[in-house]
């Protein structure tokens, strides 16, 4: 096993890892983020059958994306700071067994109220990965290297959207919707038994953080009132909802749209996760100290994109190819981007990690819940209002990242003349 940090204020590199320690890290990680993706594509072809089996309608079976989405956002906020106490690897292992549990009971009930509710279970629990893999990295690495693991990890992640779908359209097609939680209860058992052989512990007992309310409420507020944390999770999260907008809008985006089977999912989430591993692997190639230059490469391929995207909608009706291949080159301008900006945020808080990664995925989930609730309906109503959509993201994600760096410039100003004023 690899051995933990020894100083959680100060990322430092593990000094002697083994290419298939790394490989392993960088897959498991990306498996336990996995779970997030999993959890809502794999069963999104079975809504149909869903609505028929349990005698629901289309908006209620709707609302399990959203009955997920909800305790997935605010478990996000708790999962670092719990991680910050109680050490990484406890989290994720207790976490992955009660989302196995909350999984054979979607696979069992026979109501979509009972759906609802191990819906949200596996939602609390599903976030862990994600959240306590962030801190992970940054326990372990720093600098280019934390920026390329975290490049890495995303592009094997990036594949979990597009099998996602495509592995939960043939369970459906071969053994119904059920097959589909059936699938997710083997897939986080085997992932608790790999966390539990080869899952580091990388946050020291001497640097953990205490729980007590006072302690927790004092450091909540230090990261959620500094502005320019929320404008690079605001950056993050816009970002990535121009591409989700498309995932909790894919069965009408593609069944009705496009004319689409519940088989061929992969049609949207082929492109898309073709652009997040050659975006993945682009960024991991332009890691290094200095991470603004692969944020505005990012946005450059992101607004070009969007822009061609609408005026296609604008132009011509919805269809294959050309109506997903604008996602292509959005996702790959997305993570590009992305991991430069997730450190710039998590950077802000060295010595408080975990939590300052659980607020990160608090904004960016909280965002992706809207979507799913509020602005995926209005959006699917016509392809033109997804593109829309889609480019009215970036722009905020744009906008949110100048503020981030005039804020943080300002605030480097106001450190270096505090400073100065000290030593005089």
């Amino acid at each position: 096993m690899i051995g933990s940090v020894t100083d959680a204020s100060k990322p430092s590199t593990i000094s002697r890892f083994s290419r298939g320690e790394y490989r392993n890290l960088a897959l498991l990680l990306a498996c336990l983020s996995a779970i997030g993706p999993f959890s809502i594509d794999t069963y999104l072809p079975s809504f149909l059958e869903i609505g028929a089996r349990l005698g629901a309608s289309p908006l209620a079976v709707q609302q399990t994306l959203t009955a997920y989405l909800t305790p997935f956002a605010i478990m996000t906020l708790w999962h670092g700071a719990i991680s910050d106490a109680l050490g990484r690897r406890r989290v994720v292992l207790v976490s992955m067994a009660l989302f196995a549990l909350a999984s054979v009971g979607c696979a069992t009930v026979r109501s979509i109220e009972a759906l609802w509710l191990f819906r949200a279970i596996q939602g609390t629990t599903a976030g862990a990965g994600m959240v306590v893999g962030r801190a992970i990295i940054r326990d372990l690495f720093s600098g280019p290297e934390a920026h390329r693991l975290f490049a890495h990890v995303s592009m094997v992640f990036a594949i979990a959207p597009a099998i996602a779908p495509v592995i939960g359209g043939q369970l459906h097609a071969w053994f119904g919707w059920r097959s589909v939680f059936v699938f997710l209860t083997l897939f986080s058992i085997g992932l608790w038994f790999w966390c539990l052989f080869k899952l580091p512990e990388s946050l020291d007992k001497n640097h953990r953080h205490s729980l007590h309310p006072l302690h927790l409420a004092r450091s909540y507020k230090s990261v959620l009132t500094r502005v320019p944390f929320l404008a690079a999770c605001a950056a993050v999260s816009f970002n990535f909802n121009g591409f989700f907008v498309y995932v909790t809008s894919a069965p009408v985006f593609l069944m009705k749209y496009l004319l689409v089977k519940e088989t061929g999912f992969l049609w949207l989430f082929g492109p898309a996760t073709s652009g997040m591993m050659l975006g993945s692997w682009i960024s991991s190639r332009l890691a290094s100290h200095n991470h603004k230059k692969p944020v505005w490469i990012g946005f450059a391929l992101m607004s070009a994109a969007a822009l061609s995207n609408f005026a296609l909608n604008c132009l011509v009706p919805a269809r294959l190819p050309w109506a997903v291949l604008p996602l292509f080159f959005y996702n790959m301008g997305m993570t590009v981007a992305m991991p430069s900006l997730i450190i710039l945020a998590l950077d802000l808080f060295p010595a408080r990690r975990g939590l300052a990664a659980s607020c990160q995925s608090f904004i960016q989930t909280g965002t992706n819940s809207l979507t799913a609730a509020i602005i995926a309906p209005l959006a699917c109503v016509s392809t033109l209002r997804l593109a829309a959509s889609q480019l009215a993201f970036v722009s905020i994600g744009i906008v949110a990242t100048f503020i981030f760096l005039v804020m943080s410039r300002k605030e480097k100003t106001a450190q270096h003349f505090t400073a100065g004023s000290g030593r005089s």
